[in-house]
């Protein structure tokens, strides 16, 4: 039965490459060339991957692009779990959770996000996939920004505090969509970590 089964694993490890790129490709694609322009045999040629390879992964445009962001999602969270955890032995500074959250907010992988949300506001199948998708992705968000700034959300008003620094921080990548925003975003940055801190402060 192993000798049986070792000849299909290299196989399995092409088909999980493959549809790795093709995620990887349909994030580069929504960011850079936005919905319209993403379509399956695009993403398949930048992928360097047949279109018929394309869709035996994904039977659809809906599907690859939805199936990209919740990946891309994924590994998002997984690299911010792991440039929180190599501040072992001190909890992060609330600059430091507040700064990464500012980094996720306007990364490639949020540009194509949006490029969904905005799509699948007039598309009432592609919505039907999207909403899950957003809720899944924001209750994990939350999840993680509450873990890092070491909230108790059983105090009254620090739940909305924590989403209250996700809606600022989305904002934020909105408007350095069409111009660079850094500067003020810094700004602005500094400054709710200090009131974040002091709302915490005062929570504990």
């Amino acid at each position: 039965m192993t000798a049986q089964a070792l000849p299909r694993e290299p196989q399995q490890d092409r088909s999980r490459a493959t549809r790795r790129r093709l995620l990887e490709a349909a994030i580069d694609c929504l960011a850079s060339v936005g919905w319209a322009g993403t379509t399956v045999a695009v993403v398949a040629e930048r992928a360097g991957v047949s279109r018929g390879a394309a869709q035996h992964h994904f039977r659809t445009r809906e599907e690859l692009v939805t199936a990209a962001v919740g990946y891309g999602s994924e590994v998002r969270m997984a690299q911010m779990r792991e440039r929180l955890a190599v501040r072992a032995g001190r909890r992060p500074s609330t600059l430091d959770v507040v700064t990464l959250l500012g980094e996720m907010y306007t990364s490639p992988l949020f540009r194509a996000a949006l490029q969904l949300w905005v799509a699948a506001a007039s598309d009432e199948q592609l919505r039907a996939q999207v909403v899950p998708l957003e809720t899944r992705v924001g209750r994990e968000a939350h999840r993680l920004t509450v873990e890092a700034l070491g909230a108790d959300e059983r105090v009254p008003g620090v739940r909305e505090t924590v989403q209250a620094t996700l809606d600022l921080v989305r904002g934020l990548g909105l408007a350095d969509l069409l111009t660079d925003d850094s500067a003020r975003r810094t700004r602005l940055l500094n400054q709710w970590a200090a009131t974040l801190d002091t709302a915490l402060a005062a929570a504990r």
